[in-house]
């Protein structure tokens, strides 16, 4: 790594980044149902901070471009994916099978607009990869995105499409490695299932875990064959104060970048880890959840900065603005400008929060031996899997001439609509197969097999696996079948032929 290891400043000699930002102004009106914890409205709480902060004119404000179903077919099931387009709050007592196989309803309710809102923050985590993938900015920034926990064939904790998986496999188009890392106070499984047995992928999460949701990312699961130690997780208790959670991210995330050397960089910034979440139970301030990010942005690598859980939505936004402003280099005021949100943030109206006096229940012995394993396990890799492109997959189609390519300077200064006729680059048009050759340990991208896939039937293992005889099959391009836990009963590369 050229840089890393320290924290950039924020503020005036904070180093500067070149940033693009997704916002659709219709996120905020999906509404998820009375009562129901996860408000979209969150999104455009945190748009409106930005505004009335003056960030917005330091970033490229881009509307995101809708992705289609074919895009989202790239890691969902053809026929869950028809099942999300064609399913509606008046048809769903007609479909109770289908709701029940795709495990919609509870968690994951049917809503009015719930297919365009899938697009809508799919379409931003892929046009933000595809940004970063053509280098026209350090960091993409999607907000609406990181719902790490849908499935190839079901919903799963709120989350309909894996818009994390899709943005990755837009990042491996172009780089041979890519981190993924989820500060959400839940386990990223979603992510970490579809990547079990690649190399090319690391997983890192950092999460509540024992009798917690999804009830997974114990610290043995290491992942798989080609992927073994390639995924980890860092069980935590609750309580955790930023010293604590510090303690573990820097001295592990450091390694893991100086280890696996990843091209870029995609992290979860889930605000259920912040003090006084209402489904959280973790006492990290904002400026610790921060920190995170800041120390991630110290490494140079392009970076993706998403969403996902949250459920305090004043804090919510509070904490994204705020982790804008440390992706720009800016330090922002304490002090709340005034805004159409304004009384969301009373009595104090300030952008920090105190965190509470709860108990932190883990133990410095517990800590030292979570760090001490995780170091050992990333101890046991080979540095940077030695791997190369032979044949660069195409690029994404642009849907139509991007005004960011053409006048570089322009800024997006209103908080709505003015980034009409930014769309973001086209979504992917096929498949990506990771295949490695037993003599050189080259990766090949191959059009051939690709087209011949597409054409064969909907045998998830063999769509997958027909593309090469050799070598492992990142788990992503093996469509698990429905019903099947968070790991596959059957790992994809014991399926190959």
């Amino acid at each position: 790594m050229e840089t890393g290891g320290n924290s950039l400043a924020s503020g005036p000699d904070g180093v500067k980044r070149k940033v693009y930002y997704f916002y659709d102004p219709e996120v905020g009106n999906y509404y998820y149902g009375q009562g129901h914890p996860m408000k979209p409205h969150r999104i455009r709480m945190t748009h409106a901070l930005l505004a009335h902060y003056g960030l917005l004119q330091d970033m490229h404000v881009v509307k995101p471009v809708p992705a289609r179903d074919k895009d989202l077919c790239r890691f969902h099931a053809d026929d869950y994916v028809s099942f999300l387009r064609s399913i509606t709050p008046e048809t769903q007592q007609d479909q109770l099978r289908q709701l029940k196989r795709f495990n919609v309803g509870e968690d994951c309710p049917v809503f009015d607009g719930l297919y365009s809102f899938c697009q809508t923050y799919a379409g931003g985590s892929v046009g933000g990869a595809v940004k970063l993938n053509h280098d026209y900015c350090d960091i993409a920034i999607n907000w609406a995105g990181g719902l790490h926990h849908a499935k190839k064939c079901e919903a799963s904790g709120f989350c309909y499409v894996n818009d994390i998986v899709l943005s990755i496999l837009e990042l491996l188009k172009m780089h041979q490695r890519v981190l993924y890392v989820d500060i959400d106070i839940h386990h990223g499984d979603g992510v970490e299932e579809a990547f079990y047995t690649t190399d090319r992928v690391m997983t890192v999460s950092f999460h509540k875990f024992g009798d917690y949701f999804p009830g997974t990312g114990d610290i043995r699961d290491i992942g798989y064959s080609k992927g073994k130690y390639y995924s980890l997780n860092v069980p935590l208790d609750d309580g955790i104060d930023d010293e604590s959670y510090q303690s573990l991210f820097k001295p592990i995330i450091g390694k893991v970048m100086e280890v696996f050397r990843p091209g870029a960089v995609v992290l979860q910034c889930g605000a259920d880890s912040l003090s006084g979440d209402r489904l959280g139970c973790f006492n990290l301030s904002i400026k610790g959840h921060a920190e995170c990010v800041k120390y991630m942005r110290s490494f140079n690598v392009p970076l993706l900065l998403l969403g996902g859980g949250g459920y305090t939505i004043r804090n919510v936004a509070r904490c994204w603005c705020y982790e804008t402003g440390v992706a720009l280099g800016i330090e922002l005021e304490d002090k709340m400008p005034q805004h159409e949100y304004y009384e969301y943030f009373g009595p104090d109206y300030t952008l920090h929060v105190a965190p509470s006096n709860m108990e932190n229940k883990n133990s410095r012995q517990l800590l030292d031996e979570i760090r001490s394993k995780l170091l050992d396990n990333l101890s046991k890799l080979q540095h940077a899997p030695s791997v190369q492109f032979q044949e660069r997959p195409p690029d994404t189609e642009f849907p139509e001439a991007d005004e960011d390519q053409e006048d570089g300077d322009r800024r997006s200064d209103d908080s709505d609509d003015e980034n009409e006729g930014k769309p973001v680059v086209g979504r992917v048009k096929r498949e990506l197969h990771d295949i490695e050759s037993k003599d050189t340990d080259a990766i090949k991208e191959s059009e051939r097999a690709s087209a011949s896939t597409r054409e064969m039937d909907a045998s998830f293992a063999e769509i997958s696996l027909k593309a090469s005889n050799s070598g492992p099959v990142a788990a992503a391009e093996v469509k698990v079948e429905q019903g099947s836990s968070n790991k596959p009963d059957q790992p994809a590369s014991d399926m190959m032929p």
